[in-house]
């Protein structure tokens, strides 16, 4: 459901028709209902008009005529028809609001639907270079902006109805009238267009400013702690006013435009009106038309402002949809990994050591880019490159055999946590190749992926749930959870809590300590009894002695693969093997005590040490 970019051959109101074409296909159903039912308002509009009219002459006006008397039957068909057109009416005006709404909250749905199911499956690369703060404004005002102009349509449609029916009525009755309602609507159209090219711009600007401030929010938000640590409130309330004030600013010019214009959509069928009485008049007494035609044209007039006024509405909402559904775009432009499937009874087993081999492995960061905070509707969401790209990794090599712990050594910025994603699956290598059980981990199926490989953060994340829901995603097997926490070291703290395993945690685990959510985490990813398992620096705030014990129950307690990064010299004295990054390539790889030979690899472990003590 892309649009096309932008060109002069493409107005922002094609490609707002493109939008909602193809929005209406999504849900095909309740659109179509809810058209009916606008056609079915446009002819119970124009009918009242008729009604009125006919009653004018034959009831109304005969009654003050000297002498006349009303026939009861007269009287009682302009009954009969007030009411069946009322009924027309309003039938059509209940079908069209209902499934008008219905349209525009499946299409919503529908759209957050495979928002979310694209953050999901992108890649870690996106998430990274990706404030959150825009995600979250994606996910909700963006994506309610790109369908309220669903909600005018089928009123919209309505109205193009309404229109022939009028200039038919209009035409029937008299031709000069006609030509004066001619003239009218092509006018209100004109006004309609001058303010959707007016608009334009200011709309993409108020939108933009909606994702400023949802990021900066968030970003206040989510860095509370630092933010009150070095005494930068106010600051950032500042930083926050200056962002919200030119949102406020924004839509201040948008509001002035939108009350010039309604005035003036308004002044017009008044104008319509007061034209129609003066010619009217003046053809009633040449005799070319009656009182009741006079009442009819003026009742049309009158009812077409407002339906007039929603084909404003629906004007005014296009640029706003667009702008929206581009910043849409800037997601679903992203390269989707390969999806694959695979018969569950070619799934590896879960509950084997894997054998892991990296063959040549490298990776470059792609350059980070953001969308710029002033992006213009004519040429839509532009993307400004903030960093180039930068080489992390570069032809790195080494295996690890079944049930081995191999330890992955490095200075800071080394390339280990990158190494830990691209082992995990979470990353594709720009070369070479990462093996599990022979097969390339990327092309896994992601669920038989995720049952076979488990990464451990230095930086847990909880949920706000139950401690056991935030290891077993679900409703936990006692045993397996049991077991879990056991070898994680996090039974004893756990068992001690107000409810155990059904205490809840706050927000991002706020309320355990840093030792106990690596803890909890560890569980989590032990609780899928992985065959391979990956600990980026994932028990650097548990004490050395909880430490030990975590990967002594890991050597001997699972059947699994592990790799570790280590920083700490019992750590590291514990593995098989050890890889030695320095940046980005291995400078040494085997035993601990073969490689102290390397000077490099000895200082940093010196230095280790050194910490530890």
């Amino acid at each position: 459901m892309d649009l096309p970019a932008h060109s002069p051959s493409r107005s922002v109101l094609g490609l707002g028709l493109r939008l909602v074409v193809r929005m209406y296909r999504m849900h095909p159903l309740a659109a179509s209902v809810a058209v009916f039912g606008a056609f079915l308002t446009a002819i119970g509009i124009v009918g009242s008009t008729v009604v009125i009219g006919w009653v004018t002459d034959n009831v109304v006006l005969p009654s003050f005529e000297p002498g006349s008397t009303i026939g009861l039957t007269d009287a009682l068909w302009g009954v009969v028809a007030v009411a069946c057109v009322a009924v027309i009416r309003s039938a059509g005006s209940v079908m069209r609001r209902y499934y008008a709404g219905m349209t525009t909250q499946q299409v919503e749905r529908s759209l957050r639907e495979r928002l979310g199911r694209y953050y999901l499956q992108l890649p870690m690369d996106f998430h990274q270079r990706s404030m959150a703060g825009r995600l979250i404004a994606h996910a909700d005002n963006d994506t309610m902006m790109a369908t309220h102009v669903l909600d005018p349509v089928p009123f919209t449609l309505g109205t193009f109805f309404l229109l022939i029916f009028a200039a038919i009525s209009l035409i029937t009755i008299d031709l000069t009238i006609a030509v004066i309602a001619l003239l009218i609507f092509p006018a209100m159209y004109t006004l309609n267009r001058i303010y959707t090219v007016r608009i334009e711009a200011p709309t993409a600007a108020v939108q933009a400013g909606v994702g400023r401030v949802s990021s900066l929010a968030h970003e206040s938000f989510d860095g509370a702690l630092v933010v009150k640590t070095l005494g930068r409130a106010e600051a950032e309330s500042e930083r926050f006013n200056a962002s919200s004030a030119r949102l406020r600013n924004d839509r201040i010019h948008v509001g002035n435009l939108r009350a010039v214009f309604e005035s003036s959509l308004d002044a017009l069928p008044s104008l319509g009106i007061a034209a129609v009485v003066l010619i009217g008049a003046y053809r009633i007494d040449a005799g070319a038309m009656s009182g009741g035609d006079l009442v009819q044209v003026v009742s049309l007039f009158t009812l077409l402002a407002f339906p007039m006024r929603v084909l404003g509405f629906f004007l005014e909402m296009v640029p706003r949809s667009v702008v929206s559904h581009r910043r849409l775009q800037t997601v679903w432009n992203e390269r989707l990994p390969e999806v694959r499937t695979a018969p569950s009874s070619e799934r590896p087993r879960s509950s084997r050591a894997s054998t892991l081999e990296v063959r040549n492995v490298s990776y470059t960061y792609p350059a980070v880019s953001r969308l710029d905070d002033d992006e213009d509707a004519e040429a839509g969401p532009r993307l400004i490159q903030t960093q180039a790209p930068q080489e992390i990794l570069k032809d790195v090599s080494f295996s690890v055999a079944p049930g081995q712990v191999v330890a992955i050594v490095g200075g800071t910025a080394a390339g280990k946590s990158t190494l830990c994603s691209l082992i995990a699956g979470l990353t594709r290598p720009s070369a070479g190749l990462v093996a599990l059980d022979g097969s390339d981990v990327i092309e896994l199926p992601a669920d038989t992926r995720a049952d076979h490989v488990s990464l451990v953060f230095q930086e847990s994340f909880l949920f706000a749930d139950t401690i056991a829901e935030n290891i077993a995603f679900g409703t936990p097997d006692r045993t397996r959870l049991d077991a879990a926490m056991a070898i994680a070291a996090a039974d004893g703290f756990v068992s001690e809590l107000p409810r155990g395993v059904e205490t809840v945690v706050g927000e991002r685990g706020v309320t355990l300590s840093g030792g106990q959510r690596q803890r909890i985490a560890l569980a989590r990813a032990l609780y899928r009894q992985p065959g391979l398992i990956i600990l980026d620096d994932a028990t650097s705030a548990v004490d050395p002695v909880v430490e030990k014990r975590i990967l002594d129950a890991l050597r001997n307690q699972l059947d699994t693969t592990a790799v570790i990064v280590a920083q700490r010299l019992s750590t590291i004295e514990l593995a098989d093997s050890v890889v030695f990054l320095r940046k980005g390539t291995v400078a040494g790889a085997g035993q601990h005590g073969d490689l102290l030979q390397l000077p490099a690899y000895r200082s940093l472990v010196e230095a280790y040490e050194e910490a530890s003590t």
